[in-house]
């Protein structure tokens, strides 16, 4: 333990948000020695369909932080998400505090500015963001002290967020039986990512890790904590001492069967924006399809 710069002790209270639409997990993260929170991987509800952007799921975590009397002080994004849109502006508007990401966001920007033909008004330097993160880097949520730890693979700018005795993983692994995230988006790599989760089962056997996502595998009831040692011994895709080469090969072969995650166009533009909407250039909130560019 005494190879990571935060106190493992501490039991933060963790209260996860379950999106039904997404498949999704959000948490409030309390400090257990103040009323300091932190936010990790929030949600905001898109009707893809009609257009329609809501905020049901956000304002039911702002309810919850508000009833505790919590104060917020981070608002944390494990990486860009392709699957579901974030809520942090929103959150920040009401709430305060900053919105953080690690600093290869700006591998994203650069990759996704070019999909979406996005002009130089779009800033590639992760300046939308309050704080970029480094591998490593420690901030605070109240007393509690937290590091970010660099875990590339299923996208360049992915970190785990270790807060005292939890971690929050993003979607560097899933439940043991749910395995593990593809690995081929733009800038994905099914070796970086083992690399990634073996420095995740690096850390100490009793570590709770909590999900980002969960999809209930063979019918059983959403979940979304776990163990680094339950993992280590049971996840499907890495567990039991599985090599780097099988996890390369599964890996790869399983992505290549996968869809597009179904709202992946809109939650780039918007995540690569830290939660921002794009405007078209009569200030309008517009999204763009680009055809046949991802």
């Amino acid at each position: 333990m005494s190879n990571y710069p935060v106190n493992m002790s501490v039991t933060p209270e963790v209260k996860g948000f379950f999106d039904a639409d997404t498949n999704t997990i959000s948490y409030v993260v309390k400090d257990p020695a103040s009323s300091s929170c932190a936010v990790v991987d929030s949600v905001m509800d898109i009707d893809y369909a009609a257009g329609r952007i809501t905020y049901g799921h956000a304002d039911t975590m702002i309810a919850w932080i508000k009833e505790n009397g919590l104060t917020l002080e981070w608002i944390i994004e494990t990486h860009v998400h392709a699957d579901h849109l974030s809520a942090a502006p929103y959150i920040q508007k009401q709430l305060g505090g900053k919105i953080g990401i690690g600093d290869k966001i700006m591998i994203v920007q650069d990759t996704f500015g070019k999909v979406f033909n996005e002009g130089t008004e779009f800033q590639r330097d992760g300046s939308q963001f309050d704080a970029l993160f480094k591998d490593g880097d420690t901030y605070q949520i109240g007393t509690m002290q937290v590091f970010a730890m660099y875990t590339p693979g299923h996208t360049p700018a992915c970190m785990v967020h270790v807060m005292g005795n939890a971690a929050f993983v993003g979607d560097t692994l899933f439940m043991p039986d749910g395995g593990s995230a593809r690995a081929d988006f733009p800038g994905g790599d099914a070796g970086v990512l083992y690399d990634s989760i073996q420095k995740v089962l690096a850390l100490p056997a009793d570590m709770r890790l909590f999900m980002c996502h969960d999809y209930g595998p063979n019918g059983r009831d959403i979940q979304w904590e776990t163990t680094v040692g339950e993992e280590k011994a049971n996840n499907i895709h890495v567990g039991g001492g599985k090599s780097r080469e099988d996890f390369i090969k599964f890996r790869t072969e399983r992505d290549a069967q996968l869809a597009m995650p179904r709202l992946i166009i809109p939650s780039l533009q918007i995540n690569m924006r830290a939660g921002d909407i794009p405007t078209d250039k009569d200030g309008r909130a517009m999204l763009k399809v680009p055809v046949n560019g991802l």
